[in-house]
Formats: C-alpha cells, sequence, structure tokens
C-alpha cells in the first residue's frame, strides 16, 4: 500500500509539472507556474508559490507551454500556438503541427490565451468605495459606492451597473442621488450583437428629480480579451423626464453608448470608461451625456485603488444640468 502511494504521489506530481509552464530566465532561473498575458514589456506569470509574478520582458531567455496561446507580431499579424518549445537564448518555438517556426522573444508584442465566443457561464465586475471627509469653514461628508458586472453564456450577456452618491456640507445634504442599468446582448455573430436596456435615476436635491429610459439597437464588440474589451452600441431610447416641480418630458433620443477597459503594465494597471451621449429627435432638449473615465490600480488579484471621473450633462428647454465628480477609493473585483 504504502509503494502504490508513492507511487500516485509520483505520478501526480509529474502530471502537474507537466501541464504547468516554464520560464528560463538570463540569469539561469527557471520559474514554473501559467503565463496569464504578456503586454507592454511585463509577462504575467501566476503561481502557486508566490502568487501573480511580472516579470522584465527582457530578462526572459526563453519559455514553454502545452497550453494553446495566441502570439501577436505587430498590431495586425498574429497567430495561434498549439504549444510553445523552448529555443535558443531570446528565442522560442511556436510549435503549429508539422511546421513549428522559431521566432525572436524581441518580435513579440503580445501573449494571451485565446478566449473561445461559446464557453461556460463566466462572470466578473466590480465594486468601488469612495469616502471623503473634509474639515474646514466647510465641513464636507462625501460617501460614493457604484458596481460594475456582466455575466456571459453563449451568445447572451448579462450587464448591470449601479451608483450611489450622498454628500453634506455642515450637517446639510447637498447631494442625494442613485442610478442603475440593465442590459441585455445578444450576439448575432462573434462581433455584432443587440442590444435592449433599461436605466432608472433618482435624485432628491436636483430639480431633474427622476429619468427613466428605455432603449434597443445593434452594437458592435471591437474586441474582448484577456487584456480588456471595446464595445459601441447605436440605441434608439424612450425616456421620460419628471422635474422637482411636477413638469414632465417624455420623449424618443438616440444615442451610442461605449464600454471601454484597457489593462497595461502586466495587468497591474486598468485604464476603463463607458458613457452614452444622446440627442431627442424632437428637440426637448439638444443633447445629453453621462460619462465616466479612470484608472484602477490593482494592489492584489482582487482589491485595487481607483481614480474616476464622471460628467453628467444634460441641456435642455427646461434648464441645464453640467455636474463634474472625482472620486478616489478602493475596490475589489472578480
Amino acid at each position: 500500500m504504502l509503494s502504490r502511494s508513492i507511487l500516485y504521489l509520483a505520478l501526480c506530481a509529474t502530471s502537474t509539472a507537466s501541464f504547468a509552464d516554464t520560464v528560463w530566465l538570463k540569469n539561469g532561473d527557471r520559474l514554473t507556474g501559467t503565463i496569464r498575458v504578456f503586454d507592454g514589456g511585463k509577462l504575467v506569470l501566476e503561481t502557486d508559490y508566490g502568487g501573480t509574478i511580472p516579470l522584465d520582458w527582457k530578462k526572459v531567455a526563453t519559455l514553454e507551454s502545452e497550453r494553446e496561446l495566441l502570439i501577436k507580431q505587430g498590431d495586425f499579424e498574429g497567430e495561434r500556438a498549439k504549444a510553445l518549445k523552448p529555443a535558443g537564448p531570446g528565442k522560442v518555438i511556436l510549435a503549429n503541427g508539422e511546421e513549428p517556426k522559431t521566432v525572436e522573444l524581441a518580435s513579440i508584442d503580445q501573449i494571451m490565451k485565446p478566449k473561445p465566443f461559446v464557453e461556460d457561464l463566466t462572470w466578473t465586475g466590480n465594486v468601488g468605495v469612495s469616502l471623503d471627509y473634509k474639515r474646514a469653514e466647510k465641513d464636507t461628508d462625501d460617501y460614493d459606492i457604484d458596481f460594475k458586472t456582466k455575466a456571459r453564456h453563449g451568445r447572451w450577456r448579462h450587464n448591470a451597473s449601479g451608483e450611489y452618491n450622498r454628500e453634506f456640507q455642515n450637517d446639510v445634504k447637498t447631494t442625494d442621488n442613485w442610478e442603475t442599468e440593465y442590459a441585455l446582448d445578444r450576439f448575432i455573430t462573434d462581433k455584432f450583437f443587440w442590444q435592449g436596456r433599461g436605466e432608472y435615476k433618482r435624485d432628491k436635491i436636483e430639480d431633474l428629480s427622476r429619468q427613466r429610459t428605455v432603449g434597443t439597437g445593434p452594437g458592435y464588440q471591437f474586441w474582448d480579451d484577456e487584456l480588456g474589451a471595446f464595445s459601441l452600441a447605436s440605441l434608439v431610447n424612450r425616456s421620460d423626464y419628471l422635474f422637482d416641480d411636477g413638469e414632465k418630458e417624455s420623449f424618443y433620443s438616440l444615442s451610442v453608448k461605449w464600454d471601454y477597459n484597457r489593462y497595461l503594465i502586466g495587468k497591474t494597471v486598468e485604464m476603463f470608461s463607458t458613457g452614452e451621449v444622446g440627442r431627442p429627435l424632437d428637440n426637448t432638449a439638444d443633447y445629453s451625456l453621462d460619462a465616466e473615465v479612470g484608472l484602477r490600480y490593482k494592489l492584489t488579484d482582487w482589491a485595487s485603488l481607483n481614480m474616476k471621473a464622471e460628467k453628467d450633462q444634460v441641456s435642455g428647454a427646461d434648464g441645464d444640468i453640467d455636474e463634474t465628480r472625482y472620486t478616489v477609493g478602493f475596490g475589489v473585483g472578480w
């Protein structure tokens, strides 16, 4: 029984090692783990002994992987390698069946896992919290909580987001609003999709107290991979505005929505921007803009520091709204 147990453990160790990726450094060190991505001069290796390690690409001698990886050389040239085999210093072999190809590491711009179109349920998202306390001639307390999440299964994608903001100046409430949005995407091809969405905003301080919007229209996914995603959607909307004095407005509009994020510096920094710009069809308002742009700096695999700027602007016959907010806070992601 003891010999069988030892044999079983040896086979497990051999099997685990055979599926691990290996990176050889120019100083002679060898690291094993899982290659997640290479971009911006950093090779991200996930290990069970040191967590996620960003490696300087210039220090890498060669590497090996038995997994299929997408190798990009330049903005447009790229191929799927069935496996990577070690070669001489500064080189790697792209194994593609009967015609392996040796390339210089310096010629590679990106390495990432190919993302299949149809896959099991995947769920990603993040929650951010920012608090601002200022004690001066006017004491200010500002609280902001926001979340964004996506769930994808096959040709369906669910998108949900929300935000709550409250601010006090000398114990007087000066800001109190929240908003939430849900959108459902149905992919027609790998890139084109059709979106239906609903949005609700509530403001207890400003003149424009309630906004309800439903819309539908086509969209296009430019990319969605290990390094980020970018999509545009063109929508026809029905909006209902309720003002604090009881006045109401209902109108149809055309709008363009965008959703962008991009990881940099070995996936330690993330740039993101979401928003929508629209124009009513019956001239009840000139235009509306609701946008945000920011950065996330990853402290760990799940925690980050967030910096964000938000712009909410409406120009119409019943008055204008022009608000810009800047927040810094802490976030968690999955």
